[in-house]
């Protein structure tokens, strides 16, 4: 079950509910403070770090209902994350739509592109040294980038360079992709930045 409640204001309010998992996520795209409380603490830091550097402000909550792994509860935040910020843009007229960072953190350097025009297409590329980086498994990375471009109706292309710390190639998409994001949604103008004149 899904319940969207969203504003003129850049602003969406959105509720998931299975036999898996309650997710919570209220979202505005504008600095302000930012809850995040899930079972898998890792990935509150991921969620805390991407929704500092899209200039946004949240509150996401989670519930595991069934305690399997980290799968269920990672993919279903991301979805409802995602359709937040598909809801919080509206119609997309005025953003600047593209956004692109390159972000070094000590030996890692990740890279992020994105195009939030309405089709959603995912790549990754790159690899961690280890299975997980505290409580979530490293595969769950690059199914975050794909659920997240699906539900938000976005193209993202998202590398790591290279690294040698899993947690700082990690941090580093993480902050690369909230900054790509930031710019895309950047409100420019009352125009659609599309030669269709359409985001569709």
């Amino acid at each position: 079950m899904l319940i969207v409640r969203s504003s003129g204001v850049r602003q969406a309010e959105v509720r998931r509910e299975s036999r898996e998992t309650k997710i919570y996520v209220s979202l505005t795209l504008m600095p302000g403070s930012i809850k995040v409380s899930t079972p898998v603490k890792f990935l509150n830091h991921m969620l805390e770090t991407l929704i500092f550097y899209m200039n946004a402000s949240a509150e996401v909550i989670a519930e595991d209902l069934r305690g399997f792994d980290d799968h269920h509860v990672v993919e279903d935040v991301f979805i409802t994350l995602g359709t937040a910020i598909d809801r919080a843009l509206g119609d997309r007229v005025g953003i600047r739509r593209f956004g692109w960072s390159m972000v070094p953190m000590d030996d890692a350097l990740a890279l992020t592109a994105v195009d939030l025009g309405g089709r959603a297409y995912w790549v990754f590329r790159g690899s961690f040294i280890g299975e997980r980086i505290g409580d979530l498994t490293t595969q769950m990375i690059p199914h975050i980038i794909r659920t997240l471009a699906i539900h938000s109706r976005a193209t993202i292309h998202a590398e790591i360079r290279w690294g040698e710390n899993d947690h700082h190639m990690a941090e580093a998409l993480f902050k690369s992709l909230g900054m790509s994001m930031a710019m895309a949604m950047e409100y420019v103008d009352n125009t659609v930045r599309s030669l269709k004149g359409t985001m569709q």
